[in-house]
C-alpha cells in the first residue's frame, strides 16, 4: 500500500514509522526546515519530499496518482481540507484521512471536502476520559464519517465471557467487526480458530449498540 503524508511533524513523523514497519510504502511531504531537520534522521532520505503540500504539483512529486491513501495531519486546519479536496477530486485518491486541530472546525471536514476519516486529538482524548467512567477497557480511536461507526481498541479482561475462547465460539454482535489483536508484540488476525486470551488489545470497527455489547463481553 502506498501512502502520502502530508505534515512531517511529531504525529506525521511518528505515523510514516509505523506504517513503514508494517510494510507500506510511505512518503512525507514537509517543508519546515526544522521539521526537516528532524525529519532526515528518522525516516529515509527518499521517502521524503521537500515542498508545500497542498501544491499540486508537489503532490505529483511525491507520487500521489499512485497513491492508496493520503494522510493530511498539519497543524492548520485550512491546509488539511485543502489536501483533502484536491487528493480526493483533482488525484482521485481513494482514501483520505485529515486531522482536525480546532474542534470548532470539524463539521467542514465531511465527504464533501474530499475526507473519508477525520480525527480530532481533542476528541480522542475526551473520549478516553467518558468511556474510562463506563467502558473501562475501550479506547475510541476513530470516528468514522458514514454512518455510526467507529474504531475502537479493546482490552480483555481476565475472567471475562470472551476470554480464553475462540473466536468462533463467541457471540460478536451484528455492529461489530473484529480487525485485529494485539498480544504483546504480535499482530493477530482474528479468525475464528484463534483463541482470545487475557490481556490482548482488540481493534474492532462497531456502531454505539455493538460497542456496548462487545464491552460486555470482554469486561468484566
Amino acid at each position: 500500500m502506498k501512502v502520502i503524508i502530508i505534515g512531517g511533524g511529531h504525529v506525521g513523523a511518528h505515523i510514516a514509522k509505523l506504517l513503514s514497519n508494517n510494510g507500506c510504502s510511505v512518503t512525507v511531504i514537509e517543508q519546515r526546515e526544522n521539521v526537516l531537520k528532524k525529519l532526515v534522521n528518522e525516516l529515509p532520505k527518499d521517502s521524503i519530499v521537500v515542498g508545500n503540500g497542498s501544491d499540486p504539483a508537489i503532490m505529483e512529486k511525491a507520487g500521489i496518482t499512485d497513491a492508496d491513501v493520503v494522510v493530511t495531519v498539519t497543524g492548520e486546519d485550512e491546509v488539511n481540507l485543502v489536501v483533502s479536496t484536491i487528493a480526493k477530486y483533482e488525484f482521485g485518491v481513494e482514501r483520505v484521512i485529515a486531522r482536525v486541530n480546532n474542534p470548532k472546525n470539524e463539521w467542514l471536514f465531511n465527504v464533501d471536502m474530499g475526507v473519508d476519516v477525520k480525527f480530532n486529538q481533542a476528541d480522542i482524548l475526551a473520549n478516553v476520559v467518558i468511556h474510562e467512567m463506563d467502558m473501562k477497557n475501550v479506547i475510541r480511536l476513530l470516528r468514522l464519517n458514514r454512518g455510526d461507526y467507529s474504531i475502537v481498541q479493546l482490552g480483555v479482561d481476565n475472567g471475562s465471557e470472551g476470554a480464553s475462547k475462540l473466536i468462533g465460539e463467541l457471540p460478536i454482535p451484528d455492529g461489530v467487526v473484529l480487525i485485529a489483536i494485539e498480544r504483546n508484540d504480535e499482530v493477530i488476525l482474528p479468525r475464528g480458530n484463534v483463541n482470545v486470551e487475557a490481556g490482548d488489545k482488540i481493534l474492532a470497527m462497531v456502531n454505539e449498540e455493538g460497542l456496548t455489547e462487545i464491552n460486555k463481553l470482554f469486561r468484566i
